[in-house]
């Protein structure tokens, strides 16, 4: 054999044994992902199989790709009476979601990170400079840093509708709200300081929060399942069942034992309960009743599949393809860890069981419909979970079925074959 035919021949062993170390490589990948799938479905078939939820969608991705995306149960499986459908409704993953607090991140932070980077607000400018209601002695502190982390020293929860029936009617309601705790030293979950973040959003912009939020970040993300209301453009035909009325929000102003009860306000002296089956309207009591369905705390439907797409952009550090939509400064301020163990807007700390024993920099937020984002951005690796448990209905205890257990399990899961 010549030289050049030997140089020919090795170079055609060659290309034909890449595809088989590539397949090799690929085999092994695929095992760990089958692996994978088949935990999360014993996870989440199981809670359908027994009750616990009606039903659930997830996604994961890893490095910008879908390694699971599934539907599990029913979308819409018991009427008010708690009476299971002749015919429930399958869950799709196409199905949009009541993303209740949810709505924190991907819409009101983003919104903040959005105006901060184009210089339109500060971090740490006062609240009063926005806000004339804050500008006194006891409230001239606060900031929107303030709002963002929970420290504000609001209520962390009030039942706006007992005096206001319209957005402008809630501003000035917690405007002239007293404090409840001092400003900056502690963290108190405060759905009331996102409403405010609403407001401030809608002051420096000049337009509604859904215009916003639809114009600045829905469209350039192409997130095109995702909107307050969803019932009024009539496009969307799939969504997910949630509660039966308001049953616990109800509780939280009746049953003191919850800690909720305000002082000065008699639970009768309202009473706009629904009564029927939220399927399309925000579970939300306040975001409902007292702010035409958008608020900055909650209201946003969507699908796991739009969420994925804000999480993608944060991942890739405030890129969109090639384009860069926020900078990389800004969305490192917002994930940067704080003195209570949280980013802007985002959850970071990993006591939390959606994130339980995570690499320092994961991030991700919860909702109470039974909604989740868990984000590991140094693996760039996601997953969202989306669950109706309210559609269960309550327990005789009066309450809702606790999912932070499975969401920990789904997120160790992950963790284990995705490294």
């Amino acid at each position: 054999m010549t030289v050049m035919k030997a140089r020919i021949f090795l170079i055609t062993v060659i290309i034909l044994l890449l595809p088989l170390a590539s397949a090799g490589q690929s085999s092994a990948e695929r095992e760990r992902i089958t692996e994978m799938k088949s935990e999360i479905d014993s996870i989440l078939q199981s809670q359908v199989d027994l009750g616990k939820i009606p039903g659930a969608v997830i996604l994961v991705e890893k490095n910008n790709k879908v390694v699971v995306r599934k539907a599990y149960g029913y979308a819409w499986k018991y009427d008010y009476d708690h009476i299971l459908l002749d015919k429930p409704e399958r869950m799709t993953v196409s199905h949009l979601f009541d993303i209740a607090s949810l709505t924190k991140v991907v819409g009101t932070t983003t919104s903040v990170m959005l105006l901060a980077d184009r210089g339109l607000l500060g971090i740490d400018d006062p609240v009063s400079k926005y806000i004339r209601a804050f500008d006194t002695p006891d409230k001239k502190d606060i900031t929107i840093r303030h709002l963002l982390t929970h420290s504000a020293g609001l209520h962390e929860w009030y039942p706006m509708y007992y005096l206001a029936s319209d957005k402008q009617e809630s501003y000035r309601m917690i405007g002239e709200l007293p404090l409840k705790f001092p400003v900056g030293e502690q963290r108190r979950y405060s759905d009331l300081g996102f409403v405010l973040l609403g407001q401030i959003i809608e002051t420096v912009s000049g337009q509604s929060l859904e215009d916003f939020m639809e114009t600045n970040i829905f469209r350039p993300l192409r997130m095109n399942h995702t909107t307050y209301n969803p019932l009024s453009s009539g496009k969307f035909r799939k969504i997910a069942a949630t509660s039966a009325g308001n049953p616990y929000e109800k509780r939280m102003v009746y049953d003191s034992t919850l800690g909720y009860t305000v002082k000065g306000i008699d639970p009768a002296q309202w009473n706009g309960w629904r009564t029927y089956i939220l399927r399309g309207e925000v579970n939300d009591g306040n975001a409902w009743y007292a702010n035409g369905g958008v608020s900055g705390a909650a209201g946003l439907f969507s699908t796991a599949g739009d969420i994925s797409k804000l999480v993608d952009m944060l991942i890739n550090n405030g890129k969109i393809g090639s384009k860069q939509y926020i900078s990389e400064k800004t969305i490192a301020t917002f994930l940067t860890k704080d003195r209570f163990n949280n980013g802007l807007g985002w959850m970071m700390d990993t006591s939390n069981s959606f994130i339980r024993d995570a690499p320092e920099g994961s991030f991700g937020h919860t909702g109470f419909t039974g909604t989740s984002i868990s984000v590991v951005p140094d693996r760039k690796l996601s997953v969202i979970l989306l669950i109706n448990r309210q559609n269960t209905g309550l327990s005789d205890a009066g309450e809702y079925y606790n999912v932070s257990p499975v969401r920990l399990q789904v997120f160790k899961a992950v963790m284990k074959y995705l490294n």
